[in-house]
């Protein structure tokens, strides 16, 4: 029995093809009948045969033709679309989702238990991939079940399975009652409060333990995995409040909340539905709610999910940010005639400052140990959504379970910790840059970047609000993982707190960004008052990248529309976009061995040093 997912007019439908020698257009035909059965009107026709349509792949965008076998056109488990004559062939197919990615094996080398990157994590939560096992993982699965089944069946007294949680770990629960013991352990332990995910911050909650239990180290049946991988690649997301976890014993309250959801209770989001109840969401996408066996509900909430899915956004922010800092601090350093001399054998020229501020001369330094933060962060990262935290751990190979510690988050609880407080210093040392350009004692431009100061305030507020950030982050920079508070009645009496490590990481990253936002928009207008004079080639064109989106400040106007724009175009990565052909090429030429903390970047002002190579030095009344 093949079997193909199928997108009809926003609608995802799992059509099974018993021959392989049926054709794509019967494929097509399947997939209208399903389509019209869910609708109240039958979409507005009256029959199948008077449905005109195409079929393409969503891999790639190939049509196919209608007189082809399935068994010759697509492969098993292949996502098509079938586009009604006269519709709008749409360019997505998942929202958000690009041409051409679609659909990604994301487990082919689950066996390594080393596949799944960071990126990856965030293209799952941004929607760019779909789910499927491998066969070497359903295998896994099949195996540790078949180790919690015997357990059951001979009653064996197993933490989880058989007995109680926490506190209640030695009181056995009858045969009876094994399924009604996992459904309230869900319900139970489903207290989280605050703001709900995002849901491309739930979807990456959803991938990473799919990724866990996939290793097959939890006793969770082929079935249900099954059940969960088709609520993630139809979009179908619970809601799951932000707060409530201290990351040992895993992530309970959150993994609780998307357990509950999963099983049709509490409310759910879907691109096509919103916010609705659970039952109602999955149904309306052809799923049906799960139905806890023995050891499914602790495999579904026992694991560090919640902390590490939302540290790979913040280490994927981090690195985005970090590299794109180093270009705005090269735009800062040429506005404020900085020396490149600390980066390379050029020196001051024509000019009577011996060195400059240690917020322009230090900047490798400084920028140089967040960068080795990002990596060594990234690297724990890496190892953490690679790895079983369930418990028990089910080891099929020797038959037996074992309560052990993985889904303590002690590890990515302390590395997030240190992202914050080595990010922070990305905004700490911008913002003094920031001050460098507003203030004309320092920089030799008009007080606060603007003409007629006095009626017009120019950046002045706009540097109290980097100070501002800045001085929250300070606060946000201290340790939530040196916290501990007895739980269980102490029996978790040592836990990471982690989820808030992994949240104010989150938000202090975002604080970076609005810093840098604000001293890009600040250097681009520098640069205003030095005209006709240009800069180098690679700044040049991040200047025309800010341009395009918020135009010179002549005047006072409504500025917090100009930080988001710059914001965004951080977020995005498109400074790093216009820039970096420049940086690889200068790499190339002079940097062979270039290592972390180099100053790449920097020097971005003498690659191509032209209008600005003999006056850049220079005092300003010689400009």
């Amino acid at each position: 029995m093949l079997r193909y997912t199928v997108h009809v007019r926003g609608e995802w439908l799992a059509v099974p093809c018993p021959h392989g020698t049926n054709t794509v257009g019967w494929l097509g035909k399947e997939a209208v009948r399903r389509y019209m059965k869910n609708k109240p009107d039958n979409g507005g026709f009256t029959s199948v045969e008077e449905v005109k349509f195409f079929v393409r792949r969503c891999k790639g965008l190939g049509l196919l033709d209608l007189d082809d076998t399935v068994e010759d056109a697509l492969e098993d488990n292949e996502f098509v679309e079938v586009v009604i004559e006269g519709d709008i062939m749409s360019p997505d197919f998942i929202p958000s989702q690009p041409e051409g990615q679609c659909y990604v094996y994301m487990y082919h080398k689950l066996k390594d238990g080393s596949s799944l990157t960071t990126q990856d994590l965030v293209n799952l939560g941004k929607g760019l991939y779909k789910i499927k096992l491998t066969p070497e993982a359903e295998a896994k699965v099949k195996q540790s079940r078949e180790v919690i089944e015997r357990i059951v069946k001979e009653q064996t007294v197993v933490y989880g399975i058989t007995t109680g949680f926490g506190k209640f770990a030695r009181t056995v629960i009858p045969n009876s009652k094994l399924m009604e013991l996992q459904m309230n352990l869900v319900r139970s332990h489903s207290a989280g409060v605050g703001k709900p995910l995002t849901p491309e911050r739930s979807r990456m909650l959803l991938a990473l333990r799919i990724n866990v239990l996939a290793k097959g180290y939890s006793g969770i049946s082929l079935e249900t995995l099954q059940q969960v991988i088709e609520a993630f690649n139809a979009s179908c997301l619970p809601y799951i409040p932000e707060k409530g976890t201290v990351g040992a014993s895993g992530d309970l309250a959150p993994l609780s909340h998307l357990a509950l959801g999963l099983t049709g209770e509490g409310k759910m989001w879907s691109p096509k539905s919103g916010w609705a109840d659970a039952k109602y969401v999955l149904e309306a996408h052809g799923l049906k709610p799960i139905i806890l066996k023995p050891k499914e509900g602790l495999a579904l909430i026992n694991g560090t999910q919640m902390i590490t899915s939302l540290g790979c956004e913040a280490v994927e922010r981090a690195s985005a940010i970090a590299r794109q800092a180093d270009i705005v601090a090269a735009l800062t350093l040429e506005v404020l005639k900085g020396t490149t001399k600390a980066f390379d054998t050029e020196s001051h020229r024509f000019c009577d400052r011996v060195q400059d501020a240690y917020t322009m001369r230090c900047c490798p330094q400084v920028h140089g140990v967040v960068n080795d933060t990002i990596a060594f962060v990234k690297d724990i990262m890496t190892t953490e959504i690679n790895s079983a935290t369930d418990n028990p751990m089910v080891f099929a190979e020797r038959a037996e379970t074992i309560s052990g510690g993985n889904f303590h988050g002690e590890y990515p609880a302390k590395a997030l910790d240190y992202l914050a407080i080595g990010v922070h210093e990305l905004a700490a040392i911008s913002e003094r840059r920031i001050e460098r350009l507003c203030n004309p004692s320092l920089s030799e431009l008009p007080a606060f970047l603007v003409t007629e100061g006095g009626l017009n305030s120019g950046f002045m507020i706009a540097h109290c609000t980097a100070a501002a950030l800045v001085s929250e982050n300070k606060a946000l920079c201290h340790p939530s993982s040196v916290d501990s508070l007895s739980t269980s009645a102490a029996t978790e009496d040592h836990v990471s707190m982690g989820g808030w490590s992994a949240r104010k990481a989150l938000r202090v990253i975002e604080h970076v960004e609005q810093v840098l936002a604000i001293e890009l928009l600040a250097a681009c207008q520098g640069i205003e008052f030095l005209r006709p004079l240009r800069t180098t080639t690679p700044l040049e064109k991040v200047y025309d990248l800010v341009r395009s989106v918020v135009r010179p400040w002549m005047k006072d106007r409504f500025m917090a529309p100009d930080i988001e724009a710059a914001q965004r175009l951080l977020v995005e990565q498109k400074v790093w976009e216009v820039a970096e052909p420049y940086i690889e090429k200068y790499r190339r030429e002079h940097i062979p061995e270039s290592r972390p903390g180099s100053p790449t970047a920097f020097s971005l002002g003498s690659l191509e040093r032209k209008t600005y190579d003999d006056h850049n030095h220079r005092h300003h009344n010689e400009l």
